[in-house]
């Protein structure tokens, strides 16, 4: 059944929904921990390597964003990151209805094997 718009002034005269940018860098950097697990086979786990992180400029329906993670090594580097940007892209966008215009990815450090098992008791 519709909803009743009865009484309600046009969408336009309503006003607007805005997400702050926080908010945006924490659904980007959730993407991205997805996107590492799944583009870079790195667990998605927090303990190992470090969780990525975000930070977004959100503008009037579009938002820049800047994540910063760890990549396995070795890896292809180049076709890794832009996997992870449109995958990242895509769900923000999804997820908040903003045009994401660009995704800066930075590689924090590359991670071998034998830094995911550090700390480990032998």
């Amino acid at each position: 059944m519709p909803a009743r718009t009865t009484g309600l002034p046009p969408p336009a005269e309503r006003g607007a929904t805005v997400i702050p940018d926080r908010v945006v860098a924490r659904i980007a950097a959730q993407a991205a921990r997805t996107a590492q697990s799944r583009r870079a086979a790195v667990p998605p786990d927090r303990g190992s390597p470090e969780a990525p992180s975000a930070s977004a400029a959100a503008r009037i329906g579009s938002v820049r964003l800047h994540l910063a993670m760890d990549l396995p090594y070795p890896t292809d580097i180049p076709r890794v990151c832009e996997r992870i940007q449109q995958d990242v892209a895509q769900k923000v966008a999804q997820l908040t209805g903003l045009r994401v215009e660009e995704v800066v990815l930075t590689v924090r450090r590359l991670v071998t094997a034998a830094d995911t098992s550090r700390g480990r008791v032998r």
